[in-house]
């Protein structure tokens, strides 16, 4: 009783001195409240207050939305574009202050390999031809895992029912907001490419987990309608790389919890519909195929280059890259283009002349940081995927989809496919890298504890000795 009343007097100070100091800004200073500027730092610092006041409930959400508000193709985007670094920047200080109060969360290899990261990051930013925008991309990475550590944990430890819920409910509003969008012809993500990723990466698995989940009928149904929205904009975005992050994640996801009959049934439906088209209108559907197989599967390149020929470009400039600066790399975030930034660059521009797509993450980052720095990022992948492989190993054991590691392990499945074809994974600015990255530190915490399996010739070989003289009966 004591601490409610202490906190209501603390609220109601806060409060009063806000009001006292916006009146005598208001009479002192009234220029600061006709400038737009002014008036919206004043607003967004109010906001932020009001954010790490509930920062358990609130602030994980918070800092998605301002991370997706400033990529998306919106006029509101422009204003969180350096609003989100002060949010990312408030939850891992504010987050790091509340772990090391209670002192009641683990740190293990995960956190360890994260540092070790973050110090590759750091030492390939030193020898950059670019130093100072490559340490602004290494501390945008630190801030980024130090919020995932400790802000991310926070916001899920002793709150797993309510966060899961929240989180389906938060892909469940976006995945119904983007369908609308798109239907109205505004393509807000910017680019089919931005919509297959979060689409296949993050809507697609989690609201197919959310359909296995008992509840009653029209949430039921509701998460199917969402979900086969999610599949359909996968769909419409042509992007090679989503569509098998969205189909190999949903894949594993019914073969490890045993839900044969529901992935032959999706299978099913797809093979009606397309069959459908064919005998409604063979000559549409013929000129479909055609479209689909040249926009999706060659990107408008000539058939006898090969499926991968859009890639070839970029990976082979990334190779060069690498054997330009093998040891240490461009520097994190940058790649040596040859010509003088200095010239051309602020502080907090990005251009092609630091930065260009590799055409893969896995490619980027060690193009990035050389092949002594591309280790600790490996080992934190590494590490990663013994989680997910824990949980799907839990999953074909128990064929339970009641546990919150389930719909992580899946967006890890995804992320790391997509990953691969898109370069995204260590872009801190990037939501879903934001996203990413905060589920895979939860995922450290919450993976079931299903033993690995011991693979050892020497058991193979005992069994083969007690085998050997040994008289099977007849029957």
């Amino acid at each position: 009783m004591t601490d409610r009343i202490s906190k209501s007097v603390l609220i109601g100070a806060v409060v009063l001195g806000s009001m006292l100091l916006l009146a005598y800004l208001a009479y002192s200073r009234p220029g600061y409240f006709v400038n737009q500027t002014y008036l919206g730092g004043i607003v967004l610092f109010e906001f932020l207050f009001a954010a790490i006041w509930g920062y358990r409930r609130v602030f994980f959400p918070i800092v998605i939305v301002t991370f997706l508000l400033a990529g998306v193709d919106l006029p509101v985007g422009g204003i969180w574009t350096a609003a989100r670094w002060f949010f990312l920047c408030a939850g891992a200080l504010v987050g790091s202050f509340i772990m090391l109060k209670e002192r009641l969360h683990h740190f293990g290899l995960f956190h360890a390999l994260a540092t070790f990261a973050i110090l590759a990051a750091m030492v390939s930013a030193a020898v950059s031809r670019y130093p100072g925008f490559a340490l602004l991309k290494a501390v945008s990475l630190l801030l980024l895992f130090l919020y995932a550590a400790t802000g991310a944990r926070l916001a899920v430890t002793g709150r797993e029912t309510r966060f899961f819920r929240g989180l389906l409910t938060g892909c469940e509003v976006f995945v119904g907001a983007l369908a609308v969008f798109y239907f109205l012809g505004m393509e807000v993500m910017g680019n089919p490419n931005s919509l297959g990723a979060v689409m296949g990466v993050a809507g697609a698995p989690i609201l197919l987990w959310g359909t296995m989940l008992p509840e009653n009928p029209f949430v039921h149904k509701r998460r199917l309608v969402l979900y086969a929205l999610s599949m359909y904009l996968v769909f419409q975005s042509h992007s090679r790389a989503g569509m098998i992050a969205a189909f190999l994640s949903c894949g594993l996801l019914c073969v490890a919890l045993r839900r044969y009959k529901m992935l032959g049934q999706g299978v099913v439906i797809i093979l009606i519909v397309a069959t459908a088209s064919a005998i409604i209108d063979p000559e549409a559907f013929s000129k479909t195929v055609s479209t689909l197989t040249s926009s999706v599967v060659y990107k408008g390149k000539d058939p006898e280059l090969g499926l991968l020929s859009s890639r070839q470009t970029p990976w082979q400039g990334a190779v060069e890259s690498i054997r330009s600066h093998f040891w240490f790399g461009s520097g994190f975030g940058t790649t040596d283009t040859g010509e003088d930034a200095s010239a051309h660059l602020s502080a907090f521009e990005t251009t092609l002349r630091v930065s260009r797509e590799n055409g893969s993450s896995y490619l980027t980052i060690a193009t990035w940081v050389g092949m002594l720095g591309v280790a600790p990022f490996l080992f934190l992948l590494l590490a990663l995927l013994v989680n997910v492989f824990r949980t799907i190993l839990w999953m074909l054991n128990t064929a339970n989809p009641s546990h919150p590691a389930i719909p992580l392990a899946m967006v890890m499945v995804a992320g790391l496919l997509h990953a691969g074809f898109e370069d995204w994974l260590f872009a801190p600015g990037y939501y879903l890298t934001v996203f990413f990255w905060s589920l895979a530190f939860v995922l450290a915490d919450l993976t079931p504890s299903a033993p690995l399996p011991k693979f050892s010739l020497a058991w193979q070989h005992s069994a083969m000795r007690q085998g050997v003289g040994r008289v099977v009966p007849s029957r």
